[in-house]
């Protein structure tokens, strides 16, 4: 089974360890089972594809790959930055993402 994540598709985030350290950028897909995010314009690696029917050109193409779950945190809207979330339990019973350093709400709705 696997365990809850900080981050969602669609999330902005910003990467905290690694290469591509201080870059931010849009979570694509959240790989639950692997613990990985593919984040949108990080990471981004060379892959030699041969043509198919889906992709009529072959050739190298340029992709995001994904990275640990541990190397990304949700940038929060009020503070700007990368920061630690926690969770709030609202009044008619649903679960809420809020930033650690400011206590901003970060799920809008």
């Amino acid at each position: 089974m696997a365990q809850a994540q900080h981050v969602r598709r669609g999330d902005m985030v910003g990467v905290i360890a690694g290469r591509e350290r201080g870059k931010r950028g849009k979570v694509l897909r959240v790989i639950s089972d692997k613990s990985r995010v593919l984040v949108e314009h990080v990471n981004m690696i060379k892959k030699h594809q041969r043509p198919t029917q889906k992709l009529r050109q072959g050739g190298i193409i340029e992709r995001e790959g994904s990275i640990h779950l541990s190397n990304v945190l949700l940038v929060c809207g009020r503070c700007d930055r990368p920061v630690r979330t926690g969770t709030k339990l609202l009044a008619d019973g649903r679960k809420q993402r809020v930033c650690k350093r400011c206590g901003e709400s970060i799920d809008k709705g």
